[in-house]
């Protein structure tokens, strides 16, 4: 009798670790952040008469902003202007365009629509590519 009492109480032990087991969800899939905007309004930034304007949006406390920032700021010409968005002091811009992530560099014509971007460290070879291209595209 004792044994089957034993039996008894290990077959409900199972079951309620099953049942537990089958309620518990796995955690979600990580959800993708540092979304680029498709689209800026060139009022927002420095020298919204450029045909090219390459911003930065960059955080005071993010090393890797710092060295995308540098790189960005050698591409300024008559043709080119570049904007540093820094988080503490143009928390509405990031916000306007919701930028969750730093840094964020997009590259966008005089229309504002956004044709080339980069999330995260960018190398100055891939960085001056991106903006010829988008040039070359612009011209066809």
């Amino acid at each position: 009798m004792e044994r089957i009492l034993i039996a008894g109480a290990i077959v409900v032990v199972a079951i309620i670790v099953a049942l537990v087991a089958r309620r518990r969800r796995p955690d979600p899939p990580t959800q993708p952040t540092g979304a680029v905007p498709a689209q800026l309004d060139r009022a927002d930034f420095t020298r919204p008469d450029a045909d090219w304007l390459v911003a930065v949006f960059t955080s005071a406390t993010c090393e890797t902003c710092a060295d995308v920032a540098r790189k960005a700021d050698v591409l300024t010409s008559d043709d080119v202007a570049v904007a540093e968005v820094e988080y503490q002091t143009h928390k509405d811009v990031h916000a306007r365009y919701a930028i969750d992530a730093v840094p964020i560099l997009v590259i966008a014509d005089r229309s504002g629509v956004v044709r080339r971007s980069f999330v995260g460290p960018v190398s100055a070879t891939d960085l001056w590519a991106a903006v010829a291209a988008a040039r070359d595209e612009q011209s066809l």
